[in-house]
């Protein structure tokens, strides 16, 4: 078996649009049930939000990044600011809102590495179609776009008919779980999901487990592609993940991506760091399946860390991994 060789930068320019956040995390033996009190182990204050860890972990990776958000006057603003600066994203889209604080995620993190989360939006909440005109120029020439659904759906559709129609690959992740409208689903180039989200999005619909075979997810495809989203990758967490693509092979649609085995630590933001690597690989040029294989190893190498953007691997880690692990 011939060994991968390291990894390429990133050529083309990403675009994220959407929420930075700050992180209060706390880690605890196992997550509290309802009216219950645990003990905590460690609490820490870090730079998050699905779209800001997003840009990071593809930043990390050397893409070259853009970021559109909007932050509180104040010391959590200013430190989501710094952070994403530090991995290289350009944060001159970035508004700082007066009169309201930066966004927030109070996270919880059991001894398993699976947490918690509960947003408060702040900041968030002000981001607007507005912005995303004035931020036209962005848009021009970006090769992927990074959407989640952290901020209010006007702008989510308004970034993304933006970005479809600069030609971009708009990676839309359906996290935290909304419904959709058909608008936002036509300017959608590549859908990215959990298995949960999944069955929400197609009406209940039996989304197969982590050890069916690839013939069982053919019906899955066809949902997706009856709701015009003929690209789509379906995360199974530990499990590794499905890529459905009709666009690529249409004889062979569905690619199974196995996983790379981590002692999990943190679970919180591996999904983001998956994008984001998904995103540097579509940027690069590379199909959806290639793209897929490289993010499961930056979103696996995250979960072996504490924290979201600090926990995000570089290039040559990814790399390193690869080699140590080929597929």
């Amino acid at each position: 078996m011939n060994t991968p060789t390291p990894d390429p930068v990133a050529a083309g320019r990403i675009v994220v649009v959407g929420s930075l956040n700050a992180d209060l995390t706390i880690y605890t033996q196992r997550l509290p049930g309802p009216g219950e009190t645990l003990q905590g182990s460690g609490f820490g204050v870090n730079p998050g939000g699905k779209s800001a860890n997003q840009a990071v972990a593809a930043g990390r990776l050397g893409a070259d990044v853009a970021l559109l958000g909007a932050v509180g006057n104040d010391a959590n603003g200013a430190m989501l600011l710094d952070s994403c600066s530090a991995a290289g994203v350009d944060v001159a889209a970035v508004r700082t809102a007066e009169g309201v604080e930066t966004g927030v995620a109070v996270v919880t993190v059991d001894a398993d590495g699976e947490n918690s989360i509960v947003i408060s939006a702040g900041a968030n909440g002000t981001l607007s179609p507005a912005d995303v005109d004035q931020a036209a120029g962005l848009f021009a020439g970006a090769s992927v776009l990074c959407l989640c659904l952290e901020v209010a759906p006007e702008t989510v559709l308004a970034a993304a008919r933006a970005g479809h129609d600069a030609g971009a690959t708009v990676v839309l992740n359906l996290s935290p779980y909304a419904p959709i409208s058909a608008d936002l689903a036509q300017a959608t180039s590549v859908l990215l999901v959990n298995a949960h989200e999944a069955s929400q999005f197609l009406d209940g619909a039996p989304i197969p487990g982590p050890d069916a075979p690839e013939g069982s997810w053919e019906p899955v495809a066809e949902r997706f592609a009856g709701r015009g989203l003929d690209r789509v990758v379906v995360t199974l967490g530990a499990h590794g993940s499905v890529v459905l693509d009709r666009t690529h092979d249409a004889d062979a649609p569905i690619t199974r991506i196995f996983p790379t085995r981590v002692e999990a630590v943190d679970t919180t933001g591996a999904g983001d760091a998956f994008t984001g690597g998904l995103a540097s690989r579509l940027a690069g040029g590379g199909n959806l399946a290639d793209a897929a294989a490289f993010a499961s190893v930056a979103a696996a190498l995250a979960a072996t860390r504490k924290g979201t953007q600090a926990a995000y691997p570089t290039a040559a880690e990814v790399a390193a991994a690869r080699e140590a692990n080929p597929a």
